[in-house]
């Protein structure tokens, strides 16, 4: 028993500097990586924005087409109403003539 008192401490500390090595090293590859990251991160963000001029762009180009697209729609609906409401003051111009 008194071996068991003097051999489970020593394992418990051999143990413990183990698991203390095996963290030293994971946080040193962690921080690695981590760098790593970003400088990956800062090479992605350089390059999106290069970018931002060609996406400004775009979005320009967009809101012009549709607005252009919104004053032909509006110009097309008005012309449709206008025939139409031709077409009915006709039709009732004929109904009146009918019945006098």
């Amino acid at each position: 028993m008194d071996l068991l008192y003097d051999i489970f401490p020593l394992m418990l500390y051999f143990l413990g500097v183990v698991l203390l090595i095996v963290l030293i090293i994971l946080i040193t590859k962690l921080v690695s990586t981590v760098d790593k990251v970003n400088i990956l991160l800062d090479d992605i963000e350089g390059k999106s924005q290069s970018l931002n001029g060609l996406f400004d762009a775009i979005e320009k180009v967009g809101d012009t087409l549709s607005s252009a697209n919104n004053k032909v729609t509006g110009f097309v609906t008005n012309l449709v109403k206008k025939v139409i409401k031709k077409k009915k003051k006709k039709k009732v111009e004929v109904e009146e003539e009918d019945f006098d």
